[in-house]
């Protein structure tokens, strides 16, 4: 054993312990995290704004900071980037972090230098629960890649702004400097192309034994190296077992990357955003990400199916249920407040409480009433697959609501297969069993004949990896969207 992994194993220890103290106290932590953010924020315009000076209790903020998601927190926003200070939080932020808003353009999400380690520190426990978990360490002594943006940052008004996963590349600790890939330079390339055939070429001769990414670039990674070697990916790298990933479902790009690797690994789940680093997967064997309370974080829920009432409900930590479809809402130590994500949330425990993301609250289709998310149509499809050879590359649904010859509408469902099925109609009858079975409504609409069961086009070979191209959005933390409500996606997809 060397003495990394040693320390690793040591280290994994402490930190394990230390989660365990604040996640069997979830309301007092939580209760400590508002009362912290409230009092260094009373001072700051927006603190000023909201009568933090007032506030003493949940109830007090409720009445005082209405929701907002980044259109309405915007004014806030654009202060802070035209260089004014004490704004959202005290001082300036250190950076920001750049996104591609559907309505607003650009995103600019502040990270400030008390939110900032969070990020780091989050990643980095993730990977030592696994090490206490598992107790394999062994991984620290072999290379490490993360594909991720540039690393090469802008400055706006004497505050640096970029890529959230570009921004955390000038974090990587020291003790894994060696063991990191890409090289740095290979990092800065600009074409997302590009940069996958020179980290091809850059790690093929070394001993990879952790890979992370978003699953659909790591796929295209995967891909290159076969193409490139005619070897499994588990072949070329056998030391490597541990793949860390975030951003979207790994589970319909599972059966793609074990027929890619050879074999199985085993995996770690985060759920980072430039808003803040909210939870990671803390045990191999418990569905679920633990939702990181100690983290300069304050979190409320809004049932989804209540969320465009005029006043929905606000729940806290002690207040949520299992199995809910909640609205994520954050106050953070960035300087959001009562900030709407976006993005939809289930618990799976509330001892310690666990999280899987079900989706987005505008990406869902409902052009029947139906209120589909992208959970289900994510665990219609898996159910479907169990027990096939089939092999699915990237999928997204759209509402069909005039079809031709007058027939019944329907979902369409576009799928790129890598290996496709003998009966694509036995395909889509399961596909849409599985659906009925999680979501009343669509059995309802289908039971009643106002929709037709669904129907699958196929997809041309890369033809989403040409669409994202087509938006510029190749590589990175962008990712194709699992369903809409409307036909913009499906209207520019070539199909079969």
């Amino acid at each position: 054993m060397s003495l990394k992994v040693a320390a690793a194993k040591v280290f994994a220890q402490i930190v394990y312990k230390r989660i365990q103290k604040w996640a069997s106290q979830p309301e007092i932590t939580q209760q400590k995290v508002f009362q912290e953010l409230i009092a260094q924020a009373k001072n700051t315009a927006f603190g000023k704004d909201h009568n933090f000076q007032n506030i003493s209790s949940y109830k007090d903020f409720v009445a005082q900071v209405p929701i907002r998601d980044y259109e309405a927190l915007k004014p806030y926003v654009e202060r802070a980037v035209n260089g004014e200070a004490n704004v959202l939080w005290p001082e300036k932020p250190i950076y920001f972090a750049k996104t591609s808003g559907t309505t607003s353009g650009a995103k600019y999400i502040p990270i400030t230098k008390v939110s900032m380690p969070y990020h780091i520190e989050a990643a980095r426990n993730a990977i030592l629960c696994y090490i206490h978990e598992t107790g394999n360490a062994n991984f620290v002594d072999g290379k490490m890649i993360f594909l991720q943006g540039s690393p090469i940052l802008k400055e706006k008004n004497g505050v640096k702004l970029g890529r959230l996963s570009g921004i955390v590349a000038h974090y990587v600790p020291g003790y894994l400097q060696k063991n990191r890939m890409p090289s740095w330079e290979t990092n800065c390339i600009d074409d997302w192309e590009t940069k996958v055939d020179a980290i091809v070429e850059e790690t093929l001769p070394e001993n990879m034994s952790v890979i992370s990414g978003i699953p659909s670039w790591v796929q295209m990674y995967f891909e290159r190296l076969q193409k490139r070697t005619g070897k499994k990916v588990g072949d070329i790298f056998k030391n490597f077992n541990l793949f860390i990933y975030g951003g979207v479902n790994y589970e319909p790009y599972r059966a793609r990357f074990e027929a890619l690797i050879g074999r199985k690994v085993d995996s770690i789940e985060l759920f980072p955003a430039s808003e803040g680093f909210f939870a990671f997967q803390d045990a191999q064997k418990e569905k679920g990400m633990l939702l990181l309370l100690n983290s300069g974080i304050f979190y409320e829920f809004i049932k989804a199916d209540e969320f465009f009432e005029e006043t929905p409900k606000r729940y806290i930590i002690g207040e949520v249920e299992i199995g809910v479809n909640y609205v994520m809402i954050i106050s953070t130590n960035a300087g959001l407040w009562a900030y709407n994500l976006g993005d939809t949330v289930q618990f799976t425990s509330i001892k310690p409480y666990r999280v899987i993301v079900s989706g987005r609250i505008k990406h869902f289709i409902s052009a029947f009433g139906e209120h589909v998310i992208a959970k289900e149509v994510e665990y219609a499809l898996k159910e479907a697959l169990v027990g096939t050879s089939i092999q699915v590359n990237e999928f997204t649904v759209a509402p069909q609501i005039t079809p031709k010859n007058n027939e019944l509408p329907y979902h369409e469902w576009f799928i790129e297969f890598e290996k496709e099925p003998e009966n694509m109609q036995s395909l889509a009858a399961k596909i849409d069993e599985a659906l009925q079975q999680q979501n009343s409504y669509y059995f309802d609409l289908i039971k009643g004949k106002v929709l037709q069961p669904l129907k699958i086009s196929k997809v041309v070979p890369g033809g989403f990896h040409e669409y994202m191209k087509s938006l510029g959005k190749l590589g990175g933390q962008n990712k194709v969207q699992r369903l809409a409500n409307d036909r913009k996606i499906a209207d520019n997809i070539s199909v079969l």
